[in-house]
């Protein structure tokens, strides 16, 4: 009897869509919340139609076919309508879908990097490799919320930027000079440099999302990294200047974007303390390594 209970559960579970952010889609790149911003509504931020449309093409046509290869397909549904501000990634069968909502395109600290990198956080549960989040059976399909955030400018974000001409972009952007004078310790070149002032200001505009939604006072700064230290790795979301942390740590590592990460072990195609890297790891505040 109890095994058939147990053979009625797994069924059950195997034949319904696994969600990330969360596991049951009651959350997503950020926490519940019930903030919707229609279609019209007038913002001083935020993108238009045209460019969630230009982004989402643009991250499909570079992860539409590396998940192809992988034997799935991937779905990204355009939600411009719905006022909703979050995103959420799931997997259905062989379908790996993402969803994205206007709502938080609409949002005024979002810009258009910021907006590529949520798309990118929820590729990132499909694709960003090892930590996952846990589970009742074990370890699930998706990368947990850290590991999402630090795929998303680490590697994504990079293949997203890399044939833009992004010293102009930068010319255009206000780059506090803590950000500049750590990327400027890590790259040398003129473009990747570029490239990780854009990914650094990009996390910028994601965490004051997280920080807006959280009606925090307190100011967000690349100077000031979160202190607290987990004791085991934390899967879910990490407070708003954990995670900016994360971003610009993503920014800032210097590990191939094209090198794959793995599904199991964390430190493959990642940078690491236990490999000598002080920049470009992966903030304490959420992620405890194997080792150091």
């Amino acid at each position: 009897m109890r095994k058939m209970i147990m053979m009625t559960i797994l069924a059950s579970l195997l034949g319904t869509p696994a969600f990330a952010c969360d596991m049951d889609g009651k959350t997503g790149i950020v926490e519940k919340n019930d903030l919707y911003i229609p279609v019209g509504e007038k913002s001083n931020g935020g993108i238009t139609e045209a460019e969630f449309n230009e982004i989402i093409e643009k991250v499909e046509g570079i992860y539409a076919p590396i998940i192809e290869a992988k034997g799935k397909t991937l779905q990204i549904v355009r939600n411009w309508t719905d006022g909703t501000v979050n995103a959420y990634a799931r997997q259905i069968g062989n379908t790996w879908e993402v969803q994205m909502f206007g709502g938080l395109a609409r949002h005024e600290t979002i810009t258009r990097d910021g907006f590529a990198t949520v798309v990118c956080h929820e590729i990132g549960h499909h694709l960003g490799g090892a930590p996952k989040k846990a589970s009742w059976w074990g370890s699930s399909w998706a990368s947990n919320e850290g590991q999402a955030d630090y795929f998303g400018t680490s590697k994504c974000l990079r293949k997203f930027m890399e044939k833009d001409n992004n010293e102009e972009i930068v010319a255009n952007l206000e780059v506090p000079a803590f950000a500049t004078e750590k990327c400027a310790a890590n790259f040398k070149d003129a473009a990747d440099l570029a490239m990780c002032q854009r990914g650094a200001m990009a996390g910028m505009s994601l965490a004051n999302l997280f920080r807006a939604l959280r009606n925090m006072s307190s100011e967000l700064k690349f100077e000031t990294p979160d202190s607290k230290v987990v004791s085991k790795t934390d899967d879910n979301h990490p407070a708003p200047q954990c995670r900016l942390d994360t971003y610009f740590q993503g920014a800032l590592c210097d590990q191939d974007h094209y090198s794959d990460v793995d599904e199991s072990d964390a430190t493959i195609g990642t940078c690491n303390r236990s490999q000598d890297y002080v920049d470009g790891v992966r903030p304490l505040c959420w992620y405890k390594p194997a080792r150091i």
